[in-house]
C-alpha cells in the first residue's frame, strides 16, 4: 500500500493524475494480478495434492492482500468515476472486498457459537437424545387422559425445523398444537402457535390441579419435564442451523460478484487497450 502511494504520488503534479500514465497502468497491473492471485484461491483450496504453501497460509495472505486492493484500484483510477465499464468493475470489487469483511467476522464469530451451541453433544447424539425424548412422551401421555395424548401426539407432529431460509437464518419456530377448543366449539381442538412448546406446556400446568386420576399428577408432572427438555434440545438445533447458514451465506455473495468482477475486469482491460 505504501509503495501504491508512492508510485501514485511520482506522477507530475502538473498534470491531471489519471489511470493512462505509466503508474496508471503500474498500479492497474498490480491490481489486476492480485485479483487473478486472490480469485485463483478457490482453485487452491481444492488442490488437495498442492504442496505450494499451506492452505491456511494461502487464507492468510488471501486476506492480508485482500485488503491492499481496494487502495490499488482507487489509485489506479486517479479517484474517476462514471457511468461505464471501469468503474462497474471498482464497484463489483468493493462488494467483493465488502462480503470479504462479512465473510472474515463470520469465521472469526460463528464457530466459537457453534462450539458453545453444542456442548458436549454433536449434532447426531443431539437428534438422539430427541428420538427419545419424543418416544418418553409418548409412552407417557398413553397413560394419561385421552385429551393429554392427543395433545401431546399433536405437539410432535406439527413440531417445525428449518422450514425455509428466513426461518433458519433467524431460528424461528413455527411449531403448532392442537388443543382442546374450550369455547363454543367444545369437544373440537383448534391449532395454536408452540413456539418453544410453550402453549403445551401451559396446557399441562392447568391440567395439573384438574386431575383426580391417582397417579395422574405425577405423569403430567413427568411431562412437564420431558416438554421443557425437548423445547432446550428444539431451541439448540434451531440455533445450529441459523449459525451453520451465517457462516457460509456470505459465499452466495462473494463468489457471484467474484466472477462478475472477472468478467468487468476483461471488458476494462479489452476497451483501454483496444479503444484508447
Amino acid at each position: 500500500m505504501a509503495a501504491s502511494v508512492a508510485v501514485y504520488l511520482s506522477q507530475d503534479p502538473g498534470l491531471p493524475r489519471n489511470g493512462g500514465s505509466w503508474q496508471g497502468y503500474t498500479l492497474g497491473g498490480v491490481g489486476a494480478a492480485l485479483i487473478l492471485w486472490l480469485a485463483w484461491l478457490g482453485i487452491r483450496k481444492r488442490s488437495y495434492r498442492s504442496h505450494r504453501g499451506s492452505l491456511e497460509g494461502w487464507a492468510s495472505a488471501h486476506v492480508y492482500l485482500g485488503l491492499t486492493l481496494p487502495v490499488v484500484a482507487t489509485l489506479h483510477c486517479a479517484f474517476q468515476f462514471g457511468a461505464n465499464v471501469h468503474t462497474l468493475a471498482y464497484v463489483l470489487l468493493a462488494g467483493v472486498v465488502l462480503s470479504g469483511f462479512y465473510g472474515l467476522y463470520s469465521y472469526l464469530r460463528f464457530p466459537g457459537l457453534l462450539v458453545r451451541n453444542r456442548g458436549n453433544q454433536s449434532p447426531d447424539q443431539r437428534f438422539d437424545e430427541l428420538d427419545r425424548i419424543d418416544r418418553e412422551a409418548l409412552e407417557t401421555a398413553s397413560r394419561c387422559d385421552e385429551d393429554v395424548h392427543a395433545v401431546v401426539n399433536s405437539a410432535l407432529e406439527r413440531t417445525a425445523l428449518g422450514r425455509g431460509f428466513r426461518d433458519q437464518l433467524v431460528a424461528r419456530d413455527r411449531s403448532r398444537v392442537l388443543l382442546p377448543d374450550t369455547g363454543k366449539r367444545k369437544g373440537g381442538a383448534a391449532p395454536r402457535r408452540n413456539d418453544n412448546q410453550q402453549a403445551v406446556i401451559d396446557y399441562l400446568v392447568r391440567k395439573i390441579p384438574e386431575t383426580s386420576k391417582q397417579g395422574e399428577a405425577e405423569r403430567l408432572r413427568h411431562l412437564l419435564y420431558v416438554f421443557g427438555r425437548r423445547a432446550e434440545i428444539l431451541q439448540r438445533i434451531r440455533r445450529e442451523l441459523s449459525l451453520q447458514l451465517r457462516l457460509k451465506l456470505w459465499l452466495c455473495f462473494h463468489i457471484p460478484l467474484t466472477v462478475g468482477l472477472l468478467v468487468a475486469l476483461s471488458a476494462h482491460v479489452l476497451s483501454v487497450f483496444f479503444y484508447w
